[in-house]
């Protein structure tokens, strides 16, 4: 019996990443989780891997995230753990080289798909639930050629705080988590051939005080111990990890 058992959890963007390590340490902690994400095969292939829930959606998509309610509505009527997760890093250019279908992309998933997640999946939270918002050290970094995946996390951030004062008299507590570098396909996706962000991590190595990057097991470490009663006094809070790249 894990500390989760009894508890049912969703992870938006569980088919890699930070999203399926975390999902993999639910499991392994006893809870019933239900991971999403855009690709059928991916999404049923790594749900498959760590004996979790698939249940294709794009967190873009207000409709697939009214089908995922409906789906854990009937099917278990609570979610305990809420991980809003999926985000995507868009194409990378200065500001006046931005296109709108890009600033939307990016916008749809990151901010605008989190908050509708959250927003729809509040009368499925009981008094004691967890919801974690994965965040990054870019929104408060502000470096060139990265302006609206930075916006977006910004925006993020201003939300989650915002949810946690609103349901705190529920007791029902949002946090966010922030990582800074983490070995993760995020930078082969946004279509960075694996020379180039090898070069990346190495650079990243050498600036980092504890010179390391950061793991999505790291990470997922982290979203577990928010999501457990040993976390029940934090909310609104944002927890860096980052190996002190932001020191």
């Amino acid at each position: 019996m894990g500390k989760f058992s009894n508890k049912v959890a969703i992870v938006t963007g569980g088919s890699s990443g930070i999203g399926y390590a975390t999902a993999k340490e639910l499991v392994t902690e006893g809870a019933t989780v239900i991971i999403t994400g855009r690709r059928k095969e991916a999404i049923e292939k790594a749900a498959q891997e760590i004996g979790a829930i698939p249940f294709v959606a794009n967190q873009a998509s207000l409709m697939d995230t009214e089908a995922l309610y409906k789906k854990v509505e009937n099917q278990f009527g609570k979610v305990d753990i809420l991980f809003i997760n999926a985000g995507i890093t868009g194409t990378m250019g200065p500001i006046e080289n931005m296109s709108e279908d890009n600033f939307d992309n990016v916008m749809d998933i990151n901010f605008k798909g989190a908050y509708f997640t959250l927003s729809r999946f509040i009368p499925l939270l009981p008094e004691g639930a967890s919801v974690v918002i994965l965040s990054s050290i870019v929104a408060a970094t502000y470096n060139p050629n990265s302006p609206v995946y930075q916006a977006s996390k910004a925006a993020l951030n201003s939300i989650a705080k915002t949810a946690a004062a609103e349901l705190a008299p529920k007791k029902i507590r949002v946090n966010i988590v922030s990582p800074g570098p983490t070995k993760t396909e995020v930078m082969t996706k946004a279509g960075l051939d694996e020379a180039t962000v090898k070069n990346i991590f190495d650079h990243l190595q050498n600036t980092i005080p504890l010179k390391k990057i950061g793991t999505a097991e790291d990470v997922a470490k982290l979203v577990t111990y928010l999501s457990d009663e040993a976390a029940t006094f934090i909310t609104g809070s944002e927890f860096v990890i980052d190996g002190g790249l932001t020191l």
